[in-house]
């Protein structure tokens, strides 16, 4: 079954898809990247918001593939309370050391999400990497959103073969990237854990413009 992940970057945006009942709320500021991150006290903010139930996760940001860098920041951004923190594995660097130094983190039963790109050519042989460290889930996104959806720059076959893989690792399995109301259809019978939208959510599409309804709504009885 195909749950739904919505990104929002306010209280204001997570009290509206959380009325629409969305899964999981993501927190993510999309004027500052592909995983921008919300300032750490917003962030508490909304966790702490007593009108929200569903789950949250947040990303760290666009961070460089420096495993000290990565760490200060997942460990800061799960010290709000958030469920799960996600983090961007980039097209640089060796992630293996940033990989092993975050295993500490999961063995402390913090939820880790290793976010890939599906327009940078990631390598799906990490998935075993994840797992081994204690990853709770993986991601497939997008990188650069001009380049059109994740169903326009990676074939089906390997988005099944991503989600398979996940699930052979028992990894939560999470597919977004720029994803619009018609890669729905597409997507649903990979039966992947869930699809997540931000774009497809907003006012002309525009992923940095506010959430309407109207769109949330079509997205939702999609699913």
């Amino acid at each position: 079954m195909n749950k739904m992940l919505a990104s929002v970057n306010c209280l204001e945006e997570a009290m509206i898809v959380e009325q629409a009942q969305v899964d999981i709320i993501d927190l993510k500021q999309p004027s500052l990247g592909a995983l921008g991150a919300l300032e750490l006290d917003v962030v508490s903010q909304i966790v702490n918001s007593p009108q929200l139930s569903k789950a949250i996760s947040a990303t760290v940001g666009d961070l460089p593939m420096q495993a000290d860098t990565i760490f200060n920041a997942v460990e800061k951004m799960a010290a709000t309370g958030v469920d799960y923190v996600k983090i961007g594995f980039f097209p640089e660097g060796n992630w293996l050391p940033i990989i092993q130094q975050l295993k500490s983190l999961t063995q402390a039963n913090i939820k880790l999400i290793a976010v890939l790109f599906a327009d940078q050519n990631p390598d799906l042989n990490t998935l075993k990497d994840f797992a081994l460290a204690g990853f709770c889930g993986v991601m497939l996104d997008t990188m650069d959103k001009k380049n059109g959806s994740l169903t326009q720059v990676m074939p089906r076959q390997e988005i099944q073969n991503f989600v398979e893989n996940s699930k052979k690792y028992k990894l939560l399995c999470g597919l977004a990237g720029s994803l619009r109301l018609q890669d729905i259809a597409n997507l649903k019978p990979l039966q992947a854990d869930y699809l997540g939208f931000r774009g497809a959510l907003c006012n002309q599409h525009q992923r940095t413009s506010a959430i309407d309804q109207q769109a949330l709504l079509a997205i939702r009885s999609a699913l």
